[in-house]
C-alpha cells in the first residue's frame, strides 16, 4: 500500500494526513474483497525497515495502528471478517499488542474473509524465524515443507495475486518465500486512490494470465488455457 506521503505532498498536505486517507482506501479494498468472495486479503502495513522513517511520522502510524485496533475490530467481527496480525512484536508498546491479542481472540471464530496485517514484517526475518523455530526443536536438517510450516503465514495459502500501488515495481521484502509463483500486479494510482474499481482491474489483469508453474500451455486443462 504505497503513495499515502506522496498523495499528501501532491495536496500541500503533511504526511500523516496521507496515512488517514490511506485508511480509508483500506476499509473500501476489504469489503470489496469481501462482496467479491476472496478467501484471503494481506496487507503490509509496516515493514520492518519503516522504523527508519522520522520519529514523529512512526509515532503517528502506532497511534492509527492503535485506533484501527479499537475502532474497526468491531466491523469485522459483524461481518464475519478473522483478524491475524504477522510480522514481530517486540518494538510494538505493550499496549498495541494487547490489542493485537484481543483482536486476533475476537475474530478467531469468523468463516469469511481471512484478513493478515503485515506490521513490523519483513520477508527475510520471517525465513529467518522460522528457520530458527526449527532449530530450536532440534531440527538438523531443513525441508522446504517444514520451512513453510514454521513462516507467518503458514495458515493460509500462497497468494494468488500481488498488488502495489505508487508505481514502484518492487516486492519490498514482502513475503519472499510465499510470492514464488505469484502474479504480480503494479499501478501508478497512489494507495489512498485505490478503491473498488482499481482492484477489479487488477483482479482482471490476473484472470487473463496463463498460470503454468513450469508446465507447457499443452499440459493445462483448456480452462485454464490463454490465447
Amino acid at each position: 500500500m504505497d503513495g499515502n506521503g506522496r498523495w499528501a505532498k501532491k495536496r500541500f498536505l503533511p504526511r500523516v494526513a496521507g496515512h488517514k486517507r490511506g485508511l480509508e482506501s483500506v476499509r473500501d479494498t476489504i469489503r470489496a474483497c469481501a462482496e467479491m468472495g476472496v478467501e484471503y486479503l494481506t496487507l503490509f502495513a509496516f515493514s520492518t525497515e519503516n522504523w527508519r522513517r522520522p520519529p514523529d511520522e512512526v509515532s503517528f502510524l502506532m497511534g492509527l495502528f492503535m485506533t484501527a485496533l479499537e475502532r474497526e475490530v468491531d466491523k469485522l467481527h459483524r461481518n464475519n471478517i478473522r483478524l491475524h496480525v504477522i510480522g514481530s512484536r517486540e518494538r510494538f508498546s505493550a499496549e498495541i499488542v494487547e490489542r493485537i491479542e484481543q483482536a486476533e481472540a475476537r475474530t478467531a471464530g469468523n468463516g469469511g474473509l481471512v484478513l493478515t496485517i503485515a506490521a513490523d514484517y519483513g520477508g527475510r526475518w520471517d525465513v529467518m524465524q522460522a528457520a530458527n523455530r526449527l532449530l530450536a526443536q532440534g531440527v538438523t536438517r531443513l525441508d522446504e515443507a517444514a520451512l513453510a510450516a514454521n513462516l507467518s503465514m503458514a495458515y493460509a495459502p500462497e497468494p494468488d495475486l500481488f498488488i502495489r500501488t505508487g508505481g514502484e515495481q518492487r516486492i519490498s521484502n514482502f513475503l519472499l518465500w510465499q510470492l514464488a509463483y505469484t502474479e504480480l500486479f503494479f499501478t501508478d494510482l497512489l494507495w489512498p486512490d485505490f478503491d473498488a474499481q482499481a482492484l477489479n482491474s487488477a483482479v482482471a489483469s490476473f484472470r487473463s494470465r496463463e498460470r503454468r508453474f513450469g508446465r507447457t500451455s499443452e499440459q493445462l486443462p483448456e480452462t485454464q488455457r490463454r490465447g
